[in-house]
This record gives structure tokens, sequence and C-alpha cells, in this order.
């Protein structure tokens, strides 16, 4: 692509399009596609142990030699709060009646943890080219080893403040991300999920606010939208949804099915899943519970008593209780191989700045 060389000299990549790491959907098979095809392919780690996240690097590197984006949560670990859980318990207790299953048997750890230093020490080792983080950034120390690995480090902000926080505390580029985007809300100063802003208008304020690329996402699901960004002062584009559907995708046949018949009108922010403010398509939890709660624990003990009620609607073909995740792009999402997908987005792009620099 013509445009976007900003973001491509600095990431090493070909194209200005990164595949948004999506915990629990994606895994080292469509990072591999994204980064073979000249994008920049993300492996979300939040949801993996140290073992694992070696693991993963290592079978993307017997693939590829190019670069991959490793991307972990930078939340704080909640304190149990034995009264606010059990209420929340009770709350969910009619759904555990009507499925015979027992109060007891919900979850009591998460496995969504933050950037530590047993991760740390993973990744150091690994010396990855790119690392981003959600939720903010991790310790001082944490960041300054990483740092020194040489990769290029990147985080997502959703509020201007956010993104001069983020420069101010080095990060090479910043990922705006409009509330249209599917997934958990990056924010991390900001706490009304409900005064978030759009991509068209965040993604302009925070170019003019910081010296460092920005990169957009929300909403983005084609050419028209990344052309879009690029008009708007983006250096290069995180896209997650339109990913969803592409055989790579870890993505559940529950979950495909309903990206399949997804309206634009048919998600919503929620905490009800996890405990943090994210976009998913409207299910049978969050149209009868949320779709905000105040009685939710806090991130991401929300999910543990969730599970049984998930495990068993989803072993009787029902997503009622499971985590949609999706932006509000779903409708124009193609079942394609993720490598055809991030060419044709590239090439698609290409042809419609020509054809509207002609107009």
């Amino acid at each position: 692509m013509s445009i976007g060389q900003r973001f491509t000299k600095v990431f090493g990549v070909q194209l200005p399009i990164i595949q948004a790491p999506m915990a629990g959907s994606s895994d080292a098979e469509l990072a591999v596609a994204v980064s073979e095809a000249g994008g920049l392919g993300s492996l979300p780690c939040a949801m993996l142990s140290p073992d694992q996240v070696r693991a993963s690097f290592h079978s993307i590197r017997q693939r590829t030699t190019r670069p991959i984006n490793l991307n972990f949560f930078c939340h704080r670990s909640p304190s149990p709060d034995i009264v606010r859980e059990r209420q929340w318990r009770e709350h969910l207790a009619p759904y555990y009646a009507e499925f015979g299953i027992a109060t007891s048997s919900a979850a009591s750890t998460s496995n969504r943890m933050p950037f530590d230093e047993e991760m740390c020490d993973a990744l150091v080792a690994l010396q990855p080219v790119v690392v981003s983080f959600h939720f903010g950034l991790p310790p001082k120390t944490l960041l300054a080893r990483v740092r020194a690995t040489g990769a290029r480090i990147m985080s997502s902000a959703t509020t201007v403040e956010e993104a001069r926080w983020l420069e101010s505390a080095g990060c090479d580029a910043v990922i705006a991300q409009g509330i249209e985007a599917g997934g958990h809300r990056a924010m991390f100063l900001a706490a009304d999920a409900a005064s978030q802003v759009g991509t068209l208008a965040l993604v302009p304020q925070v170019v003019d606010a910081v010296k460092i690329p920005v990169i957009a996402t929300g909403g983005i699901g084609d050419a028209r939208g990344i052309v879009a960004a690029f008009a708007l002062g983006a250096s290069a584009v995180q896209i997650g949804t339109a990913y969803l559907r592409c055989p790579e995708s870890r993505a559940s046949a529950l979950h495909r099915k309903a990206l399949e018949a997804a309206r634009e009108d048919q998600t919503v922010v929620t905490n009800v899943i996890t405990g943090r403010p994210a976009r998913g398509i409207v299910n049978r939890v969050i149209r009868e519970v949320g779709p905000i709660s105040k009685m939710v624990p806090d991130f991401p003990r929300a999910a543990e008593a969730l599970t049984p009620l998930r495990s068993h609607a989803e072993n009787n073909g029902s997503g009622d209780f499971s985590p949609l995740w999706s932006g509000q792009a779903a409708a124009m999402c193609r079942e394609i191989p993720a490598g055809t997908l991030t060419k044709m987005l590239a090439e698609e792009s290409v042809r419609l700045m020509k054809q509207l620099a002609d107009l």
C-alpha cells in the first residue's frame, strides 16, 4: 500500500494492517496467516500460561520469520469480595435452578491473567519484535525489561487523555479504539463506558494530540473503513471481527453462527460477561441481566459464576451465556482464509484510494 509507510517501516511489516489479538478466539494459526500475507499477526496471551506462550511462539517461529505481536492484559487482579461474589451467584441462581446445576459448581479462579514477572521472564527469553498491552501498561519495572529487548511497544487508548499517557510512558504507537470495536474496552483512565467515543471522532483527535503513529480500530471491516482511517490521520488499522469467520480463527461454531446472522444493531457494550465493559452480540444473559449491571464482581471474576451456565448452554447448542464478542461491522465478515482477506483488504484499499483521487 502506498500509505501507512510510517507504521510499516517502524514495525517491519509490508502492510499497515494489524490482526487484533482476540483472546479465546484467535491463536497462532491466525497470527501466522496474517503475518505471512504481509500484515502484523497477533498472538493473544492473556488466557495463556507462560509455558503456553512459549509453545505458541515456538510454533509460530517454525512457520514464519515475520514480525508477530504478543499481546497481554494489564489489569489489576482484584481481591476476593466474598459478599459481592455471593450476591452475584444469588442473582444468577434462577438460571442454575433452570438447568439443574448447583451454585457451588461455579469456578473459583479466572484464566485471564495480568502481565507479571513470570510472564515477563518468558517474553524476555522469546525476544518478540512487537509487544502490545490492553488496559494500560504494566508496572514500570516490567515495561523497562520489555523495552530492553528492543521490541516495539503498543497499547490501546479510548480517549485522548489515555493516548497522551501512553505516549509519555514511551509507547512506539497507540491504538485508538473507537466504541464500535468488539471485545473489551481498553479503558484504563476513563471509567464511564457510556461516554466512550466513536472511531470517526476519536482517531483525528488522538492524531492531533500525539506524535507517535496512531492505529485506528473499531468498526473497520472493509476497504472503505481502512481508507477512511487513513484520511483521519491513522498510520495503520487494527481489524478483529472481520477475521473471526476465517478458517484459521478459533471462534466456536456457535460464535460463527451468531456472527453470520448479526446485524449492525445487535451488539452492545456489556459488563455482565467478565466484569469489564466489552462489546458483544446480545444473548440471553446480556438481555436479561444487563447489558450493564452494578452487581457484577470486578473483572475478571464475574465470569466465574457464568462458567457452569455457559458450559451447560453450549453443550446444548446455545450461546445464551457465551462471550460472543463482536464489533459493529460483523455483517461485513467474509468467510475466506485470513491471508486472502489481508491481501484483499490491502488491494481493495489501494483501488479505492485511486478512485477517490480521480474524483
